[in-house]
C-alpha cells in the first residue's frame, strides 16, 4: 500500500505489455473453446464505472453491489479493519499444516441427496454459496516457473537436512519437501503456490462472533485447521481488490500442485437474472433472492429450445397448480392472451381478481352445468374460409364423436371423414346454408350419401349409416342438440384471460373430449388472428380425454403450429402413469415440448428411472429433480420447482410469493374455506377478502 508507485516499472515496457496481452488472448481463446464457460474482458467502464453506474472497484471499496454506491472511510486500527461501519474479518488457509489429509474434486451434498441420487457440490462449496453471511471467498493461484519453484524447494530441503541435528522439526520439514519433489518428478505435475481466504463483514458488533463462528465451521467441515487473521487483514483486503493480486504477501502462500489447488475452487454460483425483457419471477433456492427467468423467448433465440411449449408434471400436493397460477399471472401482466381448460377450480381465484381489476372486461370464467350448458358452433368461420387448422380440428371432432377410445379407425374411414368435411366446406361456399352441426348432418344424409354411391364406396369400407346413427344425438331434437348448434359465436378473440372449467363433465365419455377439442380449436382461431401477441393455451387433465391414437395428428398439428404464431401450449398432469402409458403423450406432446417443468417427485423416487428415460433426462438433471424440497428453509413459505430446457439445461428454483398472491393461488381446502368466509363478510369482494386474510398473523 506504500509502494509510492501503483504501476510497476516493467509495465512501461511496450514489448512486455504486448507479450502479456498475447498471453491473455491465448488463455481466453482456450477457455472460450469449451462449452462449459466463457471468458469476457471487463471494459474500462465496468472497472472504474460511469456517471450513472459505479464499477467493480467502487463496489469492492464500499462492499456494496448497487449501481451507485456510497464511498466509506477505511480505518486500520489495532487488530481490526473498518470500512465505514463494517468490520472486515478474514479466515485463511495459508499453510500446509492447515490442510486436510485428503481432498476431493467434489463431494455429495447429503441434504439434497437420496438413496437413488446424489447431488454433488465442489469440495470448497461450504466456503462459497453455502456460507450464510456477507462474504467473499478469495482463491489465489500463483502460477510461476514450475522449474524455478522446484529448484528453490530443493535448495531449501538441503538446508533443512543440514540443520536436522538442531531440531526434529527441520528433519520433518525436509522429509515433507522431499516427498513433494519426488511426486513432482514422478508425475510431472506443475508446482504452484496457493492461498485461500474468506473475507466476511458486518456493521453489527453483536454479529461478529456469530459470523466468525460460521466461517470457522465452514472451514472445519473440510477438515481444515481454522486460522482467524488479525495482523495481516489489511494486506489481504488490499490484495483482494480486483486486479491487485500481485500485491499479495508471498509469505502467506504454500507450495502445492495445480490439480490439488483446483479442488479448493468453489464453482457454484448464484442464479443470474435473464437479460431478456420477458420472463417470470422466481427465487434462488438457497438465498431466496428474486430471479428474473426467461424460459421462453431467450432460450428460443439462443437455439437451446426449438419451441416454447411446456410440459408440467407434479403429483397432488406438490404445488403444481400454485406454480402454474404464478406463471400465468406474470404472463398476463406482460400482455399475453391466455386460454385455460381446467378441471378443478384451480384458477378461479386468479380469474376473479383479473375480472375485478379490469371491471369485468377480462377474466372470463365459464363452467359447464346441466342448467346452463356450454354451447358452440365449431363449423362457423368468418367468411366461410376454411384453412388446414379448421379442417384438422373438425376431422378430430367428428372422429371423437363417432369412435370410442377403444375403437379402431381404419384408413378408409379416416379418408372418408376427411372427404366429407372437405365436401361440406365446398357445399357452404356454393349454397346459402348456415354453418353448423345440423347442416353438416343434413349434408351427410343427402349429398354425401350420393357421393359415396357414385364412387362405389362399399359399406364395409365406410359405414355411413353407423356414423349417422352415432351422430344423431347432436342433431336437432337429440339429447345433445344444444352442444354444436350455437346461433351466436363466443366473442373471446380479444379477451386476454379466459377459463373454461369443465370438471362436471370430466367423466362424461362424449361431452368431455368434444368440448376439449372445440376449445382447442377456439385457441387456434385466436392464434391465427392476433398478430405479434403472445398466445398461451393451458390444458390441465383435459388432455387425457383426447389422448387417443386418432387424435395424434391434431395434437401434433397444434403443438407444431403454435411456434409459428408466437404461441405456447402448456400441458399439466399429475400422474406418472399418464405419461408412461400413453403413446400420444410421448409422440405428440413430449416430443414437441422442449421445456419440462417438474415439481416434487419424491413419491416416485423408486420408479423415477422410467420418467428419466421417457423425458431424456441426464443423471445430473435427475439428481436436481429428486433434490426438490429436501432442504427447504423452514423460516420461509415456498415450494421448489425444477425447470429444464431441452436436455442440456436445468435448475431448481423456489416459488415464493407475497401473502396476497399466496391466498389468490392456494388450493388448500382449509385456506379456501377461510377466504370464502371472508368473501361473505365482504359482500363478495374477493380482492378485499384476500387482503384481510393476508394481514392476519
Amino acid at each position: 500500500m506504500c509502494n509510492g508507485n501503483l504501476i510497476f516499472s516493467e509495465s512501461r515496457n511496450p514489448e512486455l505489455i504486448r507479450q502479456f496481452l498475447l498471453a491473455v488472448e491465448l488463455v481466453k481463446g482456450i477457455m472460450n473453446q469449451s462449452t462449459i464457460m466463457q471468458m469476457l474482458p471487463l471494459s474500462k467502464e465496468q472497472i472504474i464505472g460511469q456517471e450513472d453506474k459505479d464499477g467493480i472497484l467502487a463496489q469492492y471499496l464500499s462492499l456494496e453491489t448497487k449501481d451507485k454506491v456510497v464511498m466509506k472511510d477505511l480505518s486500520i486500527e489495532s487488530n481490526q479493519l473498518l470500512l465505514g461501519d463494517n468490520r472486515i474479518m478474514f479466515n485463511s488457509l495459508s499453510h500446509l499444516d492447515q490442510l486436510p489429509n485428503q481432498i476431493q474434486v467434489c463431494t455429495a451434498f447429503n441434504a439434497l441427496s437420496t438413496p437413488n441420487s446424489e447431488c454433488f457440490l465442489s469440495f470448497a462449496a461450504p466456503m462459497g454459496l453455502l456460507l450464510d453471511c456477507n462474504h467473499i471467498y478469495n482463491q489465489y493461484l500463483f502460477i510461476g516457473d514450475s522449474t524455478e519453484n522446484l529448484k528453490r524447494l530443493e535448495k531449501s530441503t538441503k538446508n533443512l537436512q543440514s540443520l536436522s541435528g538442531y531440531g526434529s522439526e527441520n528433519l520433518h520439514n525436509s522429509l515433507a519437501n522431499q516427498i513433494y519433489l519426488d511426486i513432482a518428478q514422478l508425475e510431472q505435475t506443475r508446482s504452484i503456490k496457493a492461498h485461500f481466504n474468506v473475507m466476511s463483514w458486518t456493521d453489527d458488533p453483536k454479529e461478529q462472533r456469530d459470523i466468525r463462528h460460521k466461517c470457522a465451521t465452514a472451514m472445519s467441515s473440510l477438515n481444515c485447521a481454522v486460522r482467524y487473521n488479525t495482523v495481516d487483514t489489511p494486506l489481504f483486503y488490499w490484495a483482494g481488490m480486483p486486479g491487485n493480486s500481485a500485491d499479495f504477501p508471498e509469505e502467506e502462500t504454500f507450495y502445492t500442485f495445480l490439480e490439488q489447488a483446483l479442488c479448493f475452487f468453489a464453482v457454484e454460483t448464484n442464479y443470474r437474472d435473464s437479460v431478456s425483457a420477458f420472463g417470470i419471477k422466481l427465487c434462488d433456492r438457497v438465498s431466496g433472492k428474486p430471479v428474473h427467468v426467461d424460459i421462453s423467448d431467450l432460450p428460443l433465440e439462443q437455439g437451446i429450445i426449438a419451441n416454447r411449449n411446456k410440459f408440467i408434471l407434479g403429483p397432488s400436493g406438490s404445488g403444481k397448480s400454485f406454480f402454474t397460477n404464478h406463471l400465468l399471472r406474470q404472463y398476463y401482466k406482460q400482455g399475453a392472451h391466455i386460454l385455460l381448460l381446467d378441471t378443478g377450480d384451480s384458477y378461479q381465484g386468479l380469474c376473479s381478481i383479473i375480472h375485478t381489476q379490469t371491471r369485468g372486461e377480462d377474466g372470463i370464467y365459464f363452467t359447464y352445468t346441466p342448467e346452463n350448458p356450454l354451447s358452440f358452433n365449431p363449423f362457423y368461420l368468418e367468411g366461410n374460409t376454411y384453412d388446414l387448422a379448421k379442417k384438422e380440428s373438425l376431422n378430430a371432432l367428428i372422429i371423437a364423436l363417432w369412435k370410442r377410445a377403444q375403437d379402431s379407425l381404419t384408413r378408409s374411414e379416416q379418408v372418408a371423414i376427411s372427404n366429407a368435411i372437405h365436401g361440406y366446406m365446398q357445399h357452404l361456399q356454393n349454397f346459402d346454408v348456415n354453418p353448423g352441426f345440423n347442416s353438416f348432418y343434413d349434408f351427410l344424409l343427402n349429398q354425401f350419401k350420393g357421393i359415396l354411391q357414385e364412387n362405389n364406396i362399399r359399406e364395409k369400407d365406410f359405414d355411413l349409416q353407423n356414423l349417422l346413427t352415432v351422430l344423431k344425438p347432436y342433431y336437432k331434437g337429440g339429447e345433445f342438440d344444444f352442444l354444436l348448434n350455437a346461433t351466436e359465436d363466443l366473442e373471446l378473440l380479444h379477451k386476454r384471460f379466459v377459463v373454461f372449467e369443465i370438471d362436471s363433465i370430466k367423466e362424461h365419455e362424449v361431452l368431455f373430449p368434444v368440448v376439449t377439442i372445440i376449445l382447442m380449436e377456439l385457441y387456434m382461431r385466436k392464434l391465427k388472428t392476433l398478430k405479434g401477441v403472445r398466445k398461451v393455451i393451458l390444458i390441465e387433465e383435459a388432455w387425457k380425454a383426447i389422448a387417443k391414437e386418432a387424435m395424434v395428428g391434431f395434437i401434433q398439428y397444434l403443438f407444431k403450429t403454435v411456434r409459428k404464431y408466437f404461441g405456447e401450449a402448456i400441458i399439466v398432469t399429475q400422474e406418472i402413469e399418464d405419461i408412461i402409458s400413453s403413446d400420444v403423450v410421448k409422440q405428440a406432446i413430449l416430443n414437441n415440448s422442449d421445456c419440462k417443468i417438474l415439481l416434487d417427485q419424491r413419491k416416485y423416487v423408486n420408479s423415477f428411472d422410467k420418467i428419466q428415460s421417457l423425458l431424456g433426462l441426464s443423471d445430473k438433471q435427475k439428481a436436481q429433480i429428486l433434490s426438490i424440497n429436501l432442504d427447504n428453509d423452514t423460516s420461509r413459505k415456498y415450494k421448489e420447482v425444477w425447470i429444464g430446457l431441452s436436455t442440456t439445461h436445468g435448475g431448481v428454483y423456489a416459488t415464493e410469493v407475497s401473502p396476497r398472491e399466496y391466498y389468490t393461488y392456494t388450493t388448500e381446502d382449509k385456506e379456501k374455506h377461510e377466504i370464502n368466509q371472508l368473501l361473505k363478510k365482504n359482500a363478495g369482494d374477493l380482492q378485499n377478502a384476500i387482503l384481510k386474510r393476508s394481514e392476519k398473523k
